[in-house]
């Protein structure tokens, strides 16, 4: 067996609502064999993992999997248990797996849940798919293996989020607000566009730098907070060894020694009653320390949130009991056998190292034994990370003392601090003193980025959910921290009806990010051009400060590929579901492109807008899935045909679509109907000839209405959308002398068909002149079902390839095309070249005056260069006459093709 590929699925996906992996397993030599073929192979396997034997499979209970491979399973499904076993055993918690059919003999796709903030570059999965495959391959062969799981183990606990950073990730999103992991840091980005804020551990985007520098330096905090009559304990720099024997002298012992701007206690030193020892702990913590007296009292931390004493904990150093007959190395190890306890900050307890100095101050040493009773300390601080428990005495403090803290943070001018604190007791108040000499309690020092662990998970006493108290912080007053947000899908129209939105929620003012086919825009300019509707695209406009509503074009290939880019909508649009894209990424038939698609229906919040074409039967078939649960949100339908039955029963029960009727637009509630404008003046439907376009904006409108945008703005704002400048290459009309030029996106057959229809009505059949290419990653019976409309549509054709085959061989595309085309269309002019420079010019040679060349493109800023450079100047408004029809026959805005009638169903412009 052996991994073929592996992807990330960050997001939502056709899967799972939570991240996963797709791992294509081959099985080479165990294709066809089933674990019953394999003598033995169960009772190895449960002796390599016992923990198999509680995995229930399909059957719902303990012992469900063990069945299946008793009974004779194959060995993928065998490689998915396992590798969720594995996990499990390295502590990573994840349950949910699912093996498919990649729909050739052995081999098989593996869907693995991961943990919900497992950074997507990580590599723990594939390592553990690694070990599983070994594994069942070893036991196959005959031998019970040992897996040694310890560097994969340590690894997957390093690159998880440490206590501090998870409790506000769960904090945030008990309150629906987004959050996402960077990388496998502790940076957090929580909320979206103008809401958004950002975290590092406890750290925020509005913590003062200038707080973090003071409180990072001993000496100025000191200073600072002395002048200000808080009391901490005499002392002051030392940047010579001289220096620090100075006020050793002056103060008296016992004294403390630490680096000036240390951490987390590293180099401290308490408890040094001789010169001697003053100046190795001088050396020792690197030759910039305070030397201070030492207070006596109990050692406390207590927690500042945004002008609010949240949480306190009494801070106990690392220490054994003895018992009389155990070591103090026996005793430590069977502290750390405590699971709460892990290296660094990965757990609530840290392990604990014994302290060599710590104990020689004690007179013993690790293989000492300590009277029954005995209490011997490990660690010369009470720091977390030096192995200290803490207990939990929040509601001890006194008020003098909730004071104090809360006016320390301010001194410094810190959202977020952790103030030492050494006091006889925390419900007392702080004992007055006169001078800085005669200081018997108070603040040891400030924390600008406090570890929040202490609280979390004290040894006794009450848990502080202290994540929540930042998140509160963060986004006060119930703030959810997201902003309106839009994603359509479809097979076509996407890039228009995501277009149109935009702009039609620009009109209130909305600074509006949008994701396309083309690129990603803020408020209008383009900040990245390439193919962006997936996943990464989506997060670079959520992310974006400056953005305040945002309009995501979604596409297939991103959400197989990567899945969603977010977790939750408040429009989802669904354009329409057609043949396209099929044979790609295991999509078979179109009910697999639909069940993809309906990820965007079932990923809108509960109370949100499902935006739905009536016209299309797989989109009328999605609220009938159980995800999409249609009785928590509001469905509005958009329709071309006001006698669809579907439309006809919603519109009888009161709600609300948008349609055409009589040649107009209307918002139609229930029997209440409301005229837009006329479906003529909509941009870029030529007067009526491209009715997709009517479709697309119906669409559009139902989408910015249900986020509030206005009627009367939102018809206002609809007639300025410029169809070149706003919507380039989607049916883009230009002249070239007497020649029209009309620029399009259509790649497979119902786009196609809409777009030759729309030529036919504005040009007749005869004046139709194309150049030709079509995307190399489709089967070969919809390249020739392209064909075979391109053949009905145009009298003169060039073909070329793009530059980039998508795994064809160069020309390969062009000449199934032309053989299509010739095989439907005997008489046909069709001519092949090189790139697009060639077709788009010799499709200009083979037209007429008076003749429409139509321009498929797969990169459109080169077409447009080239076509401008030709001279090719915007068509304007209005559709020259057509030649011999007279004298007004050509279509402007102002009239209308579609008549009274009945539309034809609509069809849109192909995504790539």
């Amino acid at each position: 067996m052996r991994i073929q590929s592996l992807r990330h699925l960050r997001g939502p996906n056709v899967h799972l609502s939570r991240p996963a992996v797709v791992a294509r397993l081959c099985l080479d030599g165990l294709t066809g064999v089933e674990t019953s073929d394999v003598t033995g192979f169960t009772e190895r396997l449960l002796r390599t993992l016992p923990g198999l034997a509680e995995h229930h499979c399909a059957a719902g209970a303990p012992g469900g999997f063990v069945s299946r491979l008793r009974g004779g399973t194959y060995f993928g499904h065998v490689t998915e248990h396992v590798c969720l076993e594995l996990s499990q055993v390295i502590g990573r918690d994840v349950s949910f797996g699912r093996t498919v059919s990649a729909g050739e003999p052995g081999r098989y796709d593996l869907i693995l849940e991961c943990p919900v903030d497992e950074s997507p570059t990580s590599r723990v999965p594939r390592d553990l798919l690694e070990a599983a495959v070994e594994l069942v391959r070893a036991v196959a062969d005959g031998r019970t293996p040992a897996p040694d799981l310890g560097e994969l183990a340590a690894r997957a606990e390093r690159e998880a989020v440490g206590p501090s950073t998870r409790s506000i990730i769960a904090a945030a999103r008990r309150r629906g607000i987004p959050v996402e992991r960077f990388d496998d840091l502790s940076l957090l980005r929580l909320g979206w566009g103008t809401r958004r804020r950002l975290a590092w551990a406890a750290m925020t985007d509005r913590t003062s730098g200038v707080g973090i520098d003071i409180a990072g330096d001993k000496q100025v905090t000191r200073r600072l907070l002395t002048e200000a009559g808080v009391p901490m304990p005499d002392g002051g720099a030392a940047h010579t060894a001289a220096d620090a024997l100075h006020w050793f002298e002056r103060l008296g012992g016992p004294v403390v020694v630490k680096p000036r701007c240390g951490r987390q206690g590293e180099h401290v030193a308490l408890d040094l009653g001789t010169p001697g020892e003053v100046e190795q702990a001088f050396a020792e913590a690197g030759g910039d320390v305070i030397v201070e007296r030492q207070l006596g009292g109990r050692d406390y931390r207590v927690l500042v949130v945004a002008g609010e004493v949240v949480a306190a904990a009494e801070r106990i150093a690392a220490h054994v009991v003895g018992d009389g007959r155990r070591t103090i190395a026996e005793l430590v190890t069977e502290v750390n056998a405590d699971p709460r306890r892990g290296t660094g900050h990965s757990r609530v307890l840290t392990r604990v190292t014994a302290d060599p100095r710590a104990l020689a101050k004690q007179g013993v040493d690790r293989d000492s034994v300590p009277a029954a009773g005995a209490v011997v300390q490990l660690a010369r601080t009470g720091n977390l990370s030096t192995g200290a428990t803490s207990s939990d005495v929040t509601d001890q403090v006194h008020p003098e003392v909730a004071r104090l803290c809360l006016r320390v943070t301010a001194l410094l001018g810190l959202d977020i601090a952790g103030i030492d604190l050494r006091l006889p007791g925390i419900g007392e108040p702080v004992p007055p003193a006169a001078s800085a000499h005669e200081v018997t309690a108070g603040v040891i020092e400030v924390n600008a980025v406090p570890g929040l662990r202490m609280h979390l998970a004290p040894v006794s006493g009450r848990p502080r959910d202290v994540g929540d108290a930042i998140v509160r912080a963060m986004f006060p007053a119930g703030s959810d921290g997201r902003i309106p947000t839009v994603a359509v899908t479809g097979t076509n129209g996407k890039t228009t009806v995501a277009r149109m939105t935009a702009h039609l929620l620009a009109d209130a003012g909305l600074r509006v990010g949008l994701t396309t086919t083309d690129d990603v825009r803020i408020d209008g300019r383009v900040v990245y051009r390439a193919d962006a509707t997936g996943p990464l695209s989506a997060q670079m406009v959520l992310g974006d400060p400056s953005v305040q509503a945002a309009v995501l074009e979604t596409a297939r290939g991103g959400l197989l590929r990567r899945g969603l880019g977010y977790d939750w909508s408040d429009v989802g649009v669904l354009t329409n579901i057609t043949d396209d894209h099929l044979g790609q990424d295991g999509l078979g038939t179109i009910e697999d492109l639909a069940h993809v698609k309906a990820l965007v229906a079932e990923r809108v919040r509960d109370c949100g807008t499902l935006v739905l074409n009536a016209d299309d039967p797989w989109v009328r078939s999605l609220v009938d899935r159980p995800r999409v649960r249609a009785d928590r949100k509001r469905i509005v339908w958009f329709s071309l045909d006001e006698q669809q039955p579907v439309l006809v029963e919603h519109l009888a029960k009161g709600g609300t679509a948008y349609l055409l009727h009589d040649g107009w637009v209307v918002q139609q509630t229930g029997a209440r109907r409301t005229p837009l404008l006329r479906a003529a003046e909509v941009p870029g439907a030529y007067g009526g000839a491209a009715p997709h376009v009517v479709a697309d904006a119906l669409a559009a409108i139902a989408a910015a209405r249900a986020l509030g945008a206005g009627q009367e703005a939102v018809c206002r704002r609809l007639a300025e959308f410029d169809p070149v400048a706003d919507n380039a290459g989607r049916g883009t009309l230009l002249r070239l002398g007497e020649i029209s030029v009309f620029v399009d996106y259509a790649h497979n057959p119902a786009a196609l068909a809409a777009t030759v229809r729309t030529l036919h009505r504005l040009w007749g059949p005869d004046r139709c002149v194309a150049a030709v290419t079509l995307p190399g990653d489709r089967r070969d019976d919809l390249l020739a079902a392209c064909a075979q409309v391109i053949a009905d549509g145009v009298s003169r054709a060039v073909l070329y390839d793009d530059e980039d085959p998508r795994g064809r061989t160069p020309g390969e595309v062009s000449a199934l095309v032309e053989r299509e085309m010739r095989a439907r269309r005997p008489t046909l002019t069709a001519l092949r070249t090189d790139g697009f420079a060639g077709a788009v010019t010799g499709a200009l040679r083979l037209a007429r005056p008076g003749d429409v060349v139509l321009v498929l493109y797969e990169k459109l800023g080169p077409v447009l260069e080239l076509l401008t450079r030709l001279g090719a100047v915007p068509a304007g408004a209005a559709v020259p006459a057509l030649p011999g029809r007279g004298p007004g026959a050509g279509v402007s805005p102002g009239r209308s093709l579609m008549g009274n009638g009945r539309v034809p169903v609509p069809e849109y412009h192909a995504e790539r």
